[in-house]
């Protein structure tokens, strides 16, 4: 019951419009002393205070309740006016205002939306007030009733952000799952593969060779899509993708990529333009990785007449690269979450796979301190990878001559 009641006293003290409200409330009435209490059976308790007549109480500060007008509204639910305390029938003799020396007095219940009965509005003064107005009272009950709305939203907030913290812990706690389940899926993968190299060196019938491929791929298909699902673990668990810093690229690199993805759709057309005329400094295998999964997309999702353009090439200090192909654009809904983990859009380049393919991309390319950008229309599709490189790459690449080579 303590906790709860240090609580409510911490709640008020967080509500910036409480200050302003007992300002207000001294201004208009001429008081020099106001409060909001949190008041139960047994403890009467500051919350806020304003003190222009040094009466000696602050925030957290208690009464004994048994001493104060409060505990006879927390009884009664109704408010208390006191304009002149010495002419008044019902309070010139009352215990309260000749311990505390007040004269006029004006105190307003506050309640829960249960109705159950939380404190109370009050202000007090040596001197004689005229309180008991209709414009007063109003404007207490208004006062008190936007407390209690404070508190709510208040409350409301602290139970969003707990319920973010619950989120966000089982998130991770699925991550951690997600990745110890993937990494441990390798084990398994590894031996298939593994058993199926050494059918191959036996005599095999051409339904078993056949068989036997089709295992292979669908380990292949397998640890490609465990790779990526533990990629994205890596990133959510706040790791990031695991880089390989010492590596360089080349533009052979990226030849080998087209070759082997050319071999894969031998019936499309990819044009390069490439002028990398130096080594760049990044993880190859991710570059890479990210360079053949914007070919490969742009070949399954583009127009099938009409050839894959791919530009690469060092200049102002900036590797860049850009993937292009015509067909159906991407509509503009589908673009804002094309970068996001499990994006599966009917429209989008990610109708196959599981769509992790376009985020561990982007992922890569953050990695990397470079950017992943698309832009789509009915004239084509492209995706640029932009990354800066070091300030002395960047001198040197300055000074080679550009050249270009055009293949079909």
């Amino acid at each position: 019951m303590a906790n709860d009641l240090e609580a409510d006293v911490s709640a008020v003290s967080r509500i910036d419009a409480v200050p302003a409200i007992l300002e207000v409330v001294c201004r208009t009435t001429g008081m020099g002393f106001a409060a909001v209490a949190r008041v139960t059976e047994d403890r009467w308790i500051a919350c806020a205070v304003r003190d222009e007549i040094e009466f000696g109480l602050k925030p957290g500060g208690e009464l004994k309740i048994e001493t104060t007008i409060c505990n006879e509204i927390r009884a009664s639910g109704q408010e208390v006016v006191i304009d002149h305390v010495a002419e008044d029938e019902s309070y010139r003799q009352h215990h309260t205002p000749a311990m505390y020396g007040f004269q006029s007095y004006i105190s307003m219940p506050i309640f829960y939306p249960d109705g159950n009965f939380f404190g109370t509005l009050c202000a007090i003064d040596p001197r004689p007030a005229r309180l008991n107005r209709p414009e007063i009272v109003k404007m207490f009950r208004l006062f008190a009733d936007l407390v209690m709305l404070h508190l709510q939203a208040l409350e409301r907030t602290e139970q969003v952000q707990d319920n973010l913290r619950h989120e966000r812990d089982m998130a991770a706690r699925r991550e951690r799952f997600v990745a110890m389940l993937s990494h441990d899926l390798r084990n398994p993968l590894a031996a298939i593969d593994a058993g199926a190299e050494m059918l191959k060196r036996e005599t095999l019938s051409n339904r078993g060779t056949n068989a036997l491929q089709l295992v292979q791929r669908s380990v292949q298909r397998m640890v490609a899509l465990v790779d990526d699902v533990l990629d994205v673990a890596r990133v959510r668990l706040g790791t990031g993708v695991p880089l390989v810093r010492k590596n360089t690229l080349t533009q052979a690199d990226l030849e080998q990529v087209i070759d082997e993805l050319q071999s894969a759709w031998p019936d499309r057309a990819i044009t390069t333009a490439f002028a990398i005329t130096r080594e760049v400094p990044c993880d190859r295998s991710r570059i890479s990785q990210l360079f053949s999964n914007l070919v490969g997309n742009a070949l399954a999702h583009g127009a099938a007449d009409a050839p894959v353009h791919v530009e690469a090439h060092c200049r102002d200090g900036v590797f860049e690269f850009s993937v292009a192909n015509q067909g159906k654009p991407i509509p503009e809904e589908v673009l804002a979450s094309l970068f996001e983990p499990f994006s599966r859009h009917s429209d989008s380049i990610q109708h196959n796979g599981i769509g992790l393919g376009l985020y561990i991309a982007s992922e890569v390319a953050h990695a990397h301190g470079g950017t992943l950008d698309v832009s789509s229309s009915v004239h084509e599709t492209r995706f640029w990878f932009r990354m800066p490189l070091p300030q002395d790459d960047q001198r040197r690449s300055l000074g080679n001559a550009e050249h270009g080579r055009m293949r079909q």
